[in-house]
Parts: C-alpha cells; sequence; structure tokens
C-alpha cells in the first residue's frame, strides 16, 4: 500500500493585514485555500491508496466558513478519485472542554461522501482498517497520559500497522512550539512495532525515528520556518521507502544580509532594494525577510519607508530582520508591529483557544500581568538608552 502523509495544514490561518481585491479576504489566509487545493489536485495525481493527515487540518477549534468549504472540497476531489482519507484531530483543531463541538463532525456529516472519511477527535483513539493496513489513530489529547491510555489499548495487526498521532516526539523536546495542549509523545510510543508512524505538530518535514516521519506543514507558518522543507511525504507501507514530495506554497525567500556599519539611512534602504531586485519575480506574493546587521537604532528608525512600499506591496509581507549594534539579541521591525496592543492581541488569543471559563480567567489575568510587566521594563531599557 502507498499512502500520502500531510499534517499541519492550518487552513483559516490569516496574517499580514494584505487584501485579496478579487474576495475582500485577507491575502494571506486566501493563498493557503488555494495551494491546499492545488496540492490535493497534484496527490490525486500520484494516485496513492490513502492519504493520511496527522492534524491541524484547521487553524482554529470554530473554523471560519471558508476552511470548512475548502475542506470540503479537497475531500470531494479525492473521494471522486476514489481514495480514502484518515485523519487525527490537532492541538489547534480539537475540542478544548466538552461544551466546544469538534470541527470534524462537520466533515463527518458530509452525506455519503464520508464513507471513505476516518477521523479520530474528541480524545478518542479509532482503528481502521483498509486492505492489508490497519492505521491506528490517535487524536491530540486534552491531557498527556491520554496517549499512553490509547497505546496500551492497541490490537496490532499481524500485518502492517500504521500509527498517525500529533504531538511532540520526545528527541525534539527542545523544539516546543509552547502551544496549547502541546503534549510530548515519549520513545514507547513511537514503538518499532509500527511500520510507520504519520506525525504531526512539528512543522519541519523531519525523520525522528526509523519508522516515525513529521511530513511537516504545508506552508511557512512564521519566519523561524523560513529554512524548513515544505511539503508531503509519499510513503511505501511494503518497502518502507519514503521521499519529499513538492507541494504549491507561498515562498519564503531570504533576501541576504546586509552590513550596516557605518551606512546611511538612505543607503541601508538602497541595499534592500537591490537585494530584492536581485531575486527578481520570484518575491512576488512572497514572504520575505532580509538582514539589517550592525545597524545603529538611530539609522533604523530614520529609514524612508515610502521608499519600500514599490516592493512591499509585490511581496506579501517585508520583514527586516535586525542586529542593532546597541542590542546583540535580533528583533524583527515591521509596519505590521506599529502601535500594536499586546494586551489586548493576548486576549483575542486566549479567546480563539475556547479554553474552560476558569482556565481561560487565569490565563488572561497571569498572561497579561507578565505582558505588562515585560512592556514596562522594555519602555525603562528604551528610556535609558535615550
Amino acid at each position: 500500500m502507498k499512502i500520502v502523509h500531510l499534517a499541519d495544514t492550518h487552513l483559516g490561518l490569516s496574517a499580514f493585514n494584505r487584501v485579496d481585491p478579487e474576495t475582500g479576504m485577507n491575502l494571506r489566509e486566501q493563498l493557503i485555500y488555494d495551494n491546499f487545493l492545488a496540492a490535493i489536485d497534484r496527490i490525486i495525481a500520484l494516485r496513492p491508496d490513502a492519504v493520511v493527515h496527522a492534524g491541524d487540518l484547521f487553524h482554529q477549534v470554530k473554523p471560519k466558513t471558508r476552511a470548512y468549504t475548502t475542506a470540503l472540497d479537497a475531500l470531494a476531489r479525492l473521494q471522486d478519485a476514489g481514495i480514502p482519507v484518515l485523519m487525527v484531530a490537532g492541538n489547534h483543531s480539537m475540542a478544548k472542554t466538552r461544551y466546544t463541538a469538534s470541527p470534524f463532525e462537520v466533515l463527518e456529516r458530509g452525506g455519503s461522501r464520508a464513507s471513505d472519511l476516518y477521523v479520530a477527535h474528541n480524545n478518542r483513539y479509532r482503528r481502521v482498517e483498509l486492505d492489508d493496513a490497519v492505521f491506528h489513530l490517535i487524536p491530540n489529547m486534552l491531557l498527556s497520559e491520554g496517549y499512553r491510555t490509547a497505546f496500551e489499548g492497541i490490537e496490532f495487526s499481524p500485518g502492517t500497522n500504521v500509527l498517525v498521532t500529533h504531538g511532540l516526539a520526545s528527541i525534539l523536546k527542545d523544539r516546543r512550539l509552547h502551544t496549547v495542549a502541546e503534549h510530548e509523545l515519549d520513545a514507547t510510543i513511537l514503538s518499532d512495532r509500527f511500520d510507520y508512524i504519520a506525525l504531526g505538530h512539528f512543522h519541519g518535514q523531519v525523520q525522528v525515528a526509523d519508522n516515525a516521519w513529521y511530513s511537516g506543514s504545508l506552508e511557512h507558518c512564521n519566519y523561524g520556518e523560513i529554512t524548513e522543507v515544505k511539503g508531503g511525504l509519499a510513503v511505501d507501507l511494503e518497502t518502507g521507502e519514503v521521499g519529499h514530495i513538492d507541494l504549491p506554497h507561498t515562498p519564503m525567500i531570504g533576501l541576504g544580509r546586509i552590513n550596516c556599519d557605518g551606512l546611511s539611512a538612505r543607503e541601508v534602504v538602497d541595499g534592500i532594494l537591490e537585494a530584492a531586485d536581485a531575486t527578481g519575480k520570484k518575491t512576488y506574493q512572497a514572504i520575505c525577510q532580509i538582514t539589517l546587521d550592525g545597524i545603529r537604532r538611530e539609522t533604523l528608525r530614520s529609514l524612508d519607508q515610502k521608499a519600500l512600499v514599490e516592493i512591499r506591496n509585490r511581496m506579501l509581507d517585508l520583514k527586516l530582520q535586525v542586529i542593532a549594534t546597541d542590542d546583540p539579541s535580533r528583533i524583527f521591525y515591521g509596519d505590521s508591529l506599529v502601535g500594536l496592543d499586546y494586551i489586548s492581541e493576548f486576549e483575542r488569543f486566549v479567546e480563539r483557544e475556547h479554553l474552560a471559563p476558569g482556565e481561560e480567567e487565569y490565563v488572561k489575568r497571569t498572561g497579561t500581568a507578565v505582558l505588562r510587566s515585560v512592556i514596562a521594563r522594555h519602555k525603562e531599557g528604551e528610556s535609558a538608552a535615550e
């Protein structure tokens, strides 16, 4: 049996305050939908026996309408092609309280087509037999011990066994994403009794055991992923061969580094423009980053932002990564951060996670107290520097 392993598609993710003039939708969000459907068409052309999605199909537990319709469109295309789909809930799209319905209930009730869709959610393990293979689906659990309970209840098939789950392998514990309900998967659960383990949550495409792989996310979800390979994995369960699949996604491009020592603000801007022009058409609707090494803060504040408007308009985003002479730590500088109300943004983030009422109040109270303390210390440092 040959399968395609995907994960972390995060349908509904939006960013960069750019609007698609045709749909009025956030452009970043629109591109993710378009790329996802194009990726599905490319997968169908490969004619796999099944598609496995290892979590975080949606970016939110209460997906946007367009996220739902895009997912349903993709499932319809796969099912028209006779390709069954197996998926688990990830931490972004799992119901975190008993009062919140799982978004996968909508997909499962999609009519007769749903007969080729197998989903594990609501903290429940699911066993699925397809041809000569058994798929053991363990969704992102509300509590970390839920993985152990599910694993201990597995009845292994004498044939091919595939584990599909969502979490952070213990070997990658230093690469935590620090998101809600992020759980560590210990080495015992990632057992060599499985012929293949399809993992989701970590956004890089990486092998963590002889039989265990993260397919990675389809898209670059933040600038920290600029060096990571994006796409899917083609897996031959009979031979154990695993290969990368290049799938459509919004490119993230590093425009290099400018040594800003002794440069004026005008010269720095000219360097940014030259780096963008050297990359040419590749920057169109791309997410771009350039490093300003050794720039003085007064020079940074004097950069002519109007001179960068043209290249910013052809890009999806341009991020200036700053290594200031008076601060060895890296900071990001961009228009998207100007005037940002961090307290309100944090509170909105907590609300989107749909925690239990008592937990939400505690996280908001504790988190905002920490944020206010950090902001106050930062302002004191800025004042002292000036």
